[in-house]
C-alpha cells in the first residue's frame, strides 16, 4: 500500500512525523510532503527536521514542486492525511485553492474520490472554521480533530500519540491493534 502523509504549519509535528514512521514500519510506501510552516514548527516543537523526513520517507517533495506525481489524478496511493493540518490548509482545500503541492494533492484525493483525512489543530473556531470543517466534511473527507483521549489512561505522552495515530491509520483503512474503549 501506498501513504501520501503531509505536514503543515500547525502544532503537532510528532503526530504526522509518527504517523510515518507506524506506515512505513508496517512495510508500506510513503510519500511525504511538508510545507515551510512544517518546517519552521518542526524546529520548534521536535529535535526532527526536513532531513530526517527525507531521509525516512519513501519519496519526500517540499510544497512547491507542484510538479509531483500527487498532483495528478493519475498517481495511484491508497490515501492521503494531511496530520497536522492548519486551518489554512484546511479551508483552502474545502474551497478548491490549490495554491501548493498539499492542497493540489488533497484537491486530487478529494475529486478521484479517495481517502483524505484531514488532522487539524486549531483551538478555539470560529464560525467560519467550522463552516470550512463541515463543507469538508460534506466532500468526504475524514474530519479528525487531533486531540488526545485519555480513557486509555496513557502514562506518557509517546503513549498518547501512539493511540491517536493508530486512530488515524484505522480511518485510512489499516489494520492496527491498539487499546480500545471498554
Amino acid at each position: 500500500m501506498k501513504f501520501v502523509v503531509a505536514l503543515t504549519g500547525a502544532s503537532g509535528q510528532i503526530v504526522g512525523i509518527r504517523l510515518i514512521e507506524r506506515l512505513l514500519e508496517k512495510g508500506f510506501e510513503v510519500i511525504a510532503i511538508a510545507t515551510r510552516a512544517a518546517k519552521i514548527t518542526m524546529k520548534s516543537e521536535t529535535d526532527y527536521d526536513e532531513v530526517y523526513l527525507r531521509e525516512i520517507a519513501t519519496k519526500y517533495y517540499d510544497e512547491d514542486e507542484i510538479y509531483a506525481p500527487v498532483a495528478s489524478g493519475s498517481f495511484k496511493y491508497d490515501g492521503m492525511a494531511i496530520v497536522p493540518c492548519s486551518m489554512k490548509t484546511a479551508s483552502s482545500i474545502a474551497y478548491g485553492i490549490t495554491s501548493n503541492l498539499v492542497t493540489r494533492a488533497a484537491d486530487v484525493a478529494v475529486k478521484e474520490k479517495r481517502k483524505l483525512l484531514i488532522a487539524f489543530r486549531e483551538a478555539p473556531l470560529h464560525s467560519a472554521h467550522l463552516e470550512a470543517l463541515l463543507r469538508l466534511s460534506n466532500l468526504g473527507v475524514i474530519v479528525f480533530p487531533l486531540v488526545f483521549s485519555f480513557y486509555t489512561k496513557p502514562k506518557s505522552l509517546e503513549e498518547m500519540i501512539d493511540f491517536t495515530v493508530s486512530r488515524i491509520m484505522e480511518l485510512m483503512g489499516i489494520d492496527v491493534e491498539y487499546k480500545r474503549w471498554g
